[in-house]
């Protein structure tokens, strides 16, 4: 098995493959998206170029013992404001020989949904909310530090994940991801929805921020060391 650095370096050669067809590429491990610009009335010879490098990105997989997954092949139309509106008749798919990917209004990239903050969010809290139920279940079988890693591997990990998109968002979106942190901070501590004191446990005892001030703090920091790369450079 190689790990996601080597992986990488095994596809180097696919970048060149996508480049041909005139094909935006990225990739990280095994997940990889292709992009392509057009105007809308351009819309039929984009889809043909982007079925052409697909079909091209299938063969060099086969030739190298890989494969792509059709299953897992997703196909989003994105533009400004009056694009959905443009695109809503035609809703092109994308024909991969014996596949049809029929375009999707959100699609999902590295676990994050995008174009739909609200059902990202949504998928978060609900999967983050299962797992307080399931350490509820055997909270009183754990210790306090065997609580709080269970909790940080399956529940708080997930919020803190690619939490800048949340950034700048309104405070109906991020109370949502407050009510995951709240809930996770009464299992930690073994305590009901009305006992007081989860303000200062959260800050005091698990040094933990609001969702809302943590993505804010990371979209500073990646600012930061942008503008000091650039600066280097």
């Amino acid at each position: 098995m190689l790990g996601p650095r080597l992986f990488i370096l095994y596809m180097a050669d696919l970048e060149d493959h996508v480049a041909e067809h005139g094909v935006s590429f990225h990739a990280f491990a095994d997940n990889m998206q292709l992009y392509v610009h057009c105007r809308h009335d351009e819309v039929t010879s984009a889809i043909l170029q982007l079925q052409n490098c697909v079909e091209d990105v299938s063969d060099w997989m086969s030739a190298n013992r890989l494969k792509l997954n059709a299953d897992k092949t997703e196909l989003l139309w994105a533009g400004s404001r009056h694009g959905p509106a443009v695109l809503e008749s035609a809703r092109p798919s994308l024909r991969l020989r014996t596949e049809t990917v029929v375009a999707s209004d959100q699609v999902r990239v590295l676990g994050v949904t995008m174009t739909s903050l609200d059902k990202h969010v949504a998928n978060v809290c609900a999967t983050c909310f299962y797992w307080l139920r399931q350490l509820r279940r055997v909270r009183r079988s754990l210790d306090a530090e065997s609580a709080a890693t269970l909790v940080h591997d399956f529940v708080t990990s997930r919020v803190d994940y690619c939490n800048a998109i949340v950034a700048g968002t309104s405070k109906s979106t991020t109370d949502k991801l407050q009510r995951v942190m709240n809930a996770a901070a009464r299992v930690v501590s073994d305590t009901r929805k009305y006992d007081r004191g989860l303000t200062s446990l959260l800050h005091d005892e698990l040094h933990w921020t609001f969702p809302s001030g943590c993505s804010t703090s990371c979209v500073q920091r990646l600012t930061d060391v942008c503008s000091t790369r650039h600066q280097s450079t």
